[in-house]
């Protein structure tokens, strides 16, 4: 595979198809996942959050959004897997940047969503 040949899933990215997605798939995509969405979600609205993490947050959040992956969404109980795993490294890539102001809110809305078990 060449260089050109890889996608770039920044491309997919912004936040009006970032809420439609969760808004539509929250319970499907689950808790777990869509609380990593959010922390990311808030670290990269953080305007001190550096360009390269952005980069990487983006990247990552453009993944989730696209319904055809390596693991398409649609597939019942595995359709999310992939999605959680870009996640995972995206957050471990950006863990310095994410503050305790990120988790919280991305809480705060979880519970919103899901009630106070989240």
């Amino acid at each position: 595979m060449e260089e050109h040949d890889v996608f770039d899933y920044s491309k997919a990215y912004n936040e009006k198809s970032l809420w439609e997605k969760i808004g539509s798939f929250a319970l499907a995509a689950g808790k777990g996942t869509i609380k990593k969405v959010l922390i990311l979600y808030y670290c990269l609205q953080d305007p001190d959050t550096p360009a390269w993490a952005k980069a990487t947050i983006i990247g990552a959040l453009g993944y989730f959004i696209l319904p055809l992956d390596a693991i398409p969404d649609f597939i019942p109980s595995v359709g999310y897997v992939d999605d959680l795993g870009g996640l995972a490294v995206a957050t471990g890539a950006v863990l310095m940047h994410i503050k305790i102001a990120h988790r919280t809110l991305a809480k705060a809305k979880l519970s919103q969503w899901f009630g106070d078990q989240a």
